[in-house]
């Protein structure tokens, strides 16, 4: 069957088509992603803006274009937090659906993490089964206790790299303060899976999402983001402090010259490193495997066990 999923998120938006043969066969046909911040100030005044709306709108107007190109049997829009928040969501839906013919699925935190974690299994080890899903987004992060036998828990956290940006860090590089800010603002949501998932029993850390594949590329000096280097890469808590270091060290425009940083992550990126950081020492985790399979893929196993 051959699929498109649409992932639009508050930082990224994400194209994939591939044909999925369920159980676990994925065959990618097309694939996009692009930086629109479309929740380019949402937490502060809860509304999409009329250029970022603007920028979504014309990427998926490209995107329709492919798809059909491609002969999908199925296409599946979903998005997240800077639409399921925004006030003047419906506004954004219309336009999507005039200039598209699309409808679009507004994910609830956990409804993403659900999809997420269809994403994740599907491109884990066979042997990895009980897991710390772990997804920094732009607007939210999704923290997903996965186990054999146990329905899994899910804590959606008013927390992502746009957010946490935008409320904290005023300063380029960052200061002592915003930092101290951030680790502040971090941990009062985190107390929040503690409280949910009780003592973390002995399992992986798995993460996806912009920031810990970015920080892989980033770990490897990758000059071009390469998807076998990224996947299943083992990302260690003294590499996170490092690049979290080197990141706080420089300006947005001087991050640009380090190898394995996508441009328009400069400033986001920082967010993202000391977010996962500071959950990794929260429950002890020396590692983060890495995962380039995540919500977009999830879209597409969640259709295709509907279509099955």
């Amino acid at each position: 069957m051959r699929i498109a999923g649409i992932d639009i998120g508050t930082l990224t938006c994400r194209l994939l088509v591939a044909e999925v043969n369920l159980p676990n066969s994925f065959k990618e046909i097309d694939a996009d992603r692009r930086i629109l911040r479309l929740g380019e100030g949402v937490d502060q005044h809860k509304r999409l803006s009329p250029k970022a709306m603007d920028r979504v709108v014309q990427t998926l107007k490209e995107w329709r274009e492919r798809t059909e190109r491609c002969s999908v049997d199925a296409v599946r829009v979903v998005a997240t937090s800077a639409v399921r928040e925004s006030e003047n969501r419906q506004e954004f839906l219309r336009r999507v659906k005039q200039d598209t013919g699309w409808d679009v699925e507004i994910l609830t935190g956990e409804e993403e993490a659900r999809r997420t974690l269809l994403g994740l299994q599907f491109g884990l080890p066979t042997t990895i089964t009980d897991f710390l899903g772990l997804d920094i987004g732009g607007g939210s992060t999704e923290c997903i206790l996965n186990r054999k036998g146990h329905s899994p828990l899910v804590e959606s956290l008013d927390l992502g790299v746009v957010r946490l940006l935008e409320r904290v860090f005023h300063h380029d590089p960052p200061t002592a303060q915003d930092l101290q800010n951030a680790e502040t603002c971090i941990d009062e949501q985190v107390a929040k899976v503690v409280e949910a998932f009780g003592e973390m029993p002995s399992i992986p850390l798995v993460g996806t999402a912009g920031t810990v594949t970015t920080l892989a590329a980033m770990a490897q000096r990758l000059k071009q983001y390469d998807r076998t280097r990224v996947h299943n890469y083992e990302l260690t808590l003294s590499t996170v402090k490092q690049l979290e270091q080197d990141l706080m060290a420089k300006t947005g425009s001087e991050r640009l010259a380090m190898p394995g940083l996508e441009p328009g992550r400069e400033f986001v990126i920082v967010a993202g490193t000391v977010i996962l950081r500071r959950i990794m020492e929260t429950f002890d985790f020396e590692t983060c495997l890495v995962s380039d399979y995540g919500l977009r893929e999830g879209i597409l196993v969640d259709l295709a066990i509907q279509k099955s």
